[in-house]
């Protein structure tokens, strides 16, 4: 006996294809996103007083890169699970990837505020609130796939330091970084 697909419903390797498209199209847009905040980025962060410990301007891009991608693949192993589910999405996928979701909003912010707007209480705002959700979002993810879990945590590891760079650059930084 042999189990046929329904003719409206695509393979699930077509799925899990589009579905990967879609978790890179949306890391990748909050990646664009941001970027757009930080176009003067390159000027205003050397006129900025840093701590010795800060990491080089160079680093940032290549470090964001590999991390959105790591991103992504973790989104999408979570989502590829929600295929396998004998009911469609369970909710704690969707919780899941709701909470994704949120964080890569809140994730785009924080260029605005630094960058564009050079909001330093805002930006240190957002970035905790943007390390508890990728907290929330990793425990949520290694419920459902251990690897995906173990896919964000670089990226907790990156915004931990880049929490404690946003309070010591706004610190050293009124006059350019009020709130």
């Amino acid at each position: 006996m042999t189990l046929q697909r329904s003719p409206s419903s695509p393979p699930t390797a077509l799925r899990a294809t589009v579905q990967m498209g879609i978790w890179f199209g949306l890391s990748f847009l909050t990646a664009a996103i941001g970027a757009l905040a930080s176009v003067d980025a390159k000027a205003f962060y050397a006129s900025l007083t840093q701590p010795a410990w800060a990491p080089p301007a160079g680093a940032f891009g290549p470090v964001w890169t590999a991390l959105f991608v790591m991103m992504a693949l973790a989104a999408w192993r979570v989502a590829r699970d929600g295929l396998h589910a004998s009911n469609g999405f369970r909710s704690r996928h969707r919780l899941a990837l709701g909470l994704f979701v949120v964080q890569l909003i809140v994730n785009a912010l924080w260029s605005w505020l630094f960058f564009a707007w050079h909001l330093g209480q805002a930006a240190f705002i957002d970035v905790l609130v943007l390390w508890t959700l990728i907290a929330v979002t990793l425990f949520t993810f290694w419920r459902i796939n251990r690897f995906a879990g173990l896919l964000m945590l670089p990226y907790l590891a990156w915004v931990t330091l880049a929490s404690a760079l946003t309070w010591s650059v706004w610190q050293a930084n009124p006059a350019l970084l009020g709130s």
